[in-house]
């Protein structure tokens, strides 16, 4: 594994503040509106280079070399589905390999983020839960993720990018602190200036940490991996249900709503022999009546030959009428990416 080696001086210039960066040209008795340009550079421009900082004299390029570091990622491999589907295996500075896609639909293009490198929450039908959590990513590195993609909706398909979900490896409310600080960069007008209500985090369902999110008046939308709506069922398949009851994520979610005003989405598979009956589609609806909701319900992607396989069409219907019938919008999400491994729960560092 290649790893890099930075001298214990220089220090990752992005892990600083705008305030942090006046203070070290003020140091070094440079005028601190210096450090306005170089964080527009960083932010707003995405500077992988302090050469690129080009309204900085040689001798300020030269001296942020001196005393920083910048840690872009690196696209190690790039596979493109026969549906137009992008998945990246992108390197991180020391070495570790996440994934993110691109999802290009006639309407959108979405960048599919990761938030950690693994992911320690044992989800028996997702591959990335086969790999151990190994790091949180930091908010630069989820930042990169999402300017790469950008990137490629230009060049590939000379589109520009409309919408982000932290969908991909990792559980977003277990990294929280970076997760929120790299969505700030995100939308700012100092840095992307995307529209949060753009972008969807997804959770398994962290009661405490999703009203923190609720405490933390964020603009975005939120979406549930829940997948049953009978503890029994749904800790089978997600362990976390186990701490994190039904009820105790009921509760939460009604708080959401109580102080956001916002709907949730609930992300739904349907499973030969495990929900597709007439049991779990009624334990659903009863759910769904806790606050105003939609549902996706999601095609399942097989991997490596597991226990799992995709439930009939006549299931998926029953559903997805039943829902409609209870006044609840729900719609069946077709999966994008599966020849190479790129759909919902396929993510698993296959290089």
């Amino acid at each position: 594994m290649e790893t890099a080696i930075i001298p214990p001086a220089m220090k990752d210039i992005r892990k600083l503040s705008l305030a942090d960066l006046e203070a070290f040209f003020i140091s070094v008795n440079e005028r601190p509106f210096r450090a306005r340009q170089v964080y527009e550079w960083l932010w707003k421009k995405s500077a992988r280079d302090f050469d690129q900082m080009t309204n900085l004299s040689k001798h300020l390029r030269d001296l942020l070399k001196q005393n920083f570091v910048i840690n872009p990622i690196k696209v190690d491999r790039l596979q493109r589905s026969a549906d137009g589907t992008i998945k990246n295996a992108v390197r991180l500075h020391d070495g570790l390999i996440v994934e993110s896609v691109l999802i290009p639909t006639p309407k959108r293009i979405t960048a599919c983020v990761s938030s950690q490198v693994g992911c320690s929450l044992d989800c028996t039908f997702c591959a990335t839960a086969r790999l151990k959590r190994m790091r949180n990513l930091s908010a630069d590195e989820i930042y990169d993720q999402v300017v790469v993609i950008r990137n490629q909706a230009e060049e590939y398909f000379n589109r520009p990018l409309t919408n982000i979900v932290f969908m991909g490896m990792g559980e977003p409310l277990l990294n929280y602190n970076n997760v929120l600080a790299a969505i700030e960069k995100i939308t700012s007008p100092k840095g992307l200036n995307m529209a949060p209500r753009r972008i969807t985090l997804s959770t398994v369902g962290i009661a405490k940490m999703i009203k923190k999110l609720a405490d933390d008046e964020v603009k975005f939308n939120l979406a549930i991996s829940l997948h049953d709506a009978i503890n029994e069922t749904r800790s089978k398949l997600m362990p976390i249900n186990q701490t994190n009851p039904l009820d105790d994520l009921a509760e939460a979610l009604k708080y959401w709503y109580r102080k956001t005003k916002r709907k949730v989405t609930y992300e739904y598979v349907v499973w030969e022999g495990i929900n597709d009956n007439a049991v779990h589609v009624e334990a659903l609806v009863k759910f769904c009546k806790h606050i105003p909701c939609k549902v996706n319900l999601i095609e399942y992607n097989p991997i490596d030959g597991g226990i799992y396989r995709q439930a009939s069409a006549a299931a998926i219907k029953l559903y997805q009428e039943t829902l409609q019938h209870h006044g609840i919008v729900a719609r069946i999400r077709k999966s994008r990416g599966q020849d190479i491994d790129a759909a919902c729960g396929q993510l698993a560092n296959k290089i």
